[in-house]
C-alpha cells in the first residue's frame, strides 16, 4: 500500500519533519490537534492514523481516541508519545475503542516503519475479515461436531434396540454403559428418547423421578 494515506496528529514541527523524511513513500496529511484531525477525517478518511498525546491548544490525543474509532472503525491507529504513563498505554490498547500500537518517543524510525507496514497489511478491514473467517470456521467445526454426536447417538440407540427391543426384562444400564463406553446417564437418556419415540415400551425402563442432565 505505497499510496496509503496517513493522517499524522502532531503539533511538533521537528517531529513532523522526521515523519516526512521517514515516510516519504506515503501520502501524509497533518493535523495539529484532535479537532483538526476530526475535520480532516470528515473530508477524507485516512488508511492509518498516527496520534501524539500532548497536542496544540492543550488538547490530549487519548481524549479523541473514542471519536477517531467511531469515525474510523477499520483504520489502524498508532500512538507515538513520550508523555504516557504505563497505565495510560495499557488503557489505550484495550477495549473496543482501542489503538493498535503504542510507540514511545523519541520514536525508532525502523520500528515505526515496520509497525506501519504491519498495520496496513494486517489490521483494519483485513483484521475484521480474518475475525469473520475464524468465526465461520468455528461454526463449521461446531456443526460438524454436533452432527457427529447426533449420528453416534442414533447409531447407539439403534444398537440398544437390537439388544433389548424384544426383551420383556428391564435393561441392565450399567452393562449397556460398559458395552458402549459411555456414562450410565447417557444410556438412561437414550432409553428415554426411545420410549418417547415409541420404539420401546415404557415398562422395559425403570421408573426415574428426574431426567438426567446432559453430558
Amino acid at each position: 500500500m505505497n499510496e496509503a494515506k496517513i493522517l499524522i496528529v502532531e503539533d511538533d514541527d521537528l517531529q513532523y519533519e522526521i515523519y516526512e523524511d521517514a515516510l516519504a513513500k506515503y501520502h501524509l496529511v497533518r493535523a495539529l490537534n484532535g479537532s483538526q484531525a476530526l475535520a480532516a477525517i470528515a473530508k477524507n478518511a485516512p488508511n492509518l492514523l498516527i496520534l501524539d498525546h500532548v497536542l496544540a491548544d492543550g488538547e490530549l490525543g487519548l481524549d479523541f481516541l473514542p471519536e477517531f474509532k467511531e469515525l474510523l472503525p477499520f483504520v489502524p491507529i498508532i500512538i507515538v508519545s513520550g508523555a504516557l504513563e504505563v497505565h495510560q498505554r495499557i488503557q489505550a490498547l484495550q477495549g473496543p475503542r482501542r489503538a493498535h500500537y503504542c510507540l514511545p518517543k523519541p520514536v525508532d524510525i525502523r520500528e515505526l516503519k515496520r509497525t506501519i507496514e504491519t498495520a496496513l497489511q494486517e489490521c483494519g478491514e483485513n483484521e475484521v475479515v480474518r475475525q469473520f473467517e475464524a468465526l465461520e470456521r468455528s461454526r463449521r467445526v461446531d456443526a460438524q461436531e454436533l452432527f457427529s454426536r447426533s449420528t453416534d447417538r442414533l447409531s447407539r440407540q439403534n444398537r440398544i434396540l437390537e439388544l433389548i427391543g424384544k426383551s420383556q426384562e428391564r435393561p441392565n444400564i450399567s452393562a449397556l454403559a460398559r458395552e458402549f463406553g459411555v456414562a450410565r446417564r447417557t444410556i438412561i437418556r437414550d432409553l428415554q428418547e426411545l420410549i418417547r419415540r415409541g420404539q420401546l415400551k415404557a415398562e422395559v425402563y425403570p421408573e426415574w423421578e428426574e431426567t438426567p442432565p446432559e453430558d
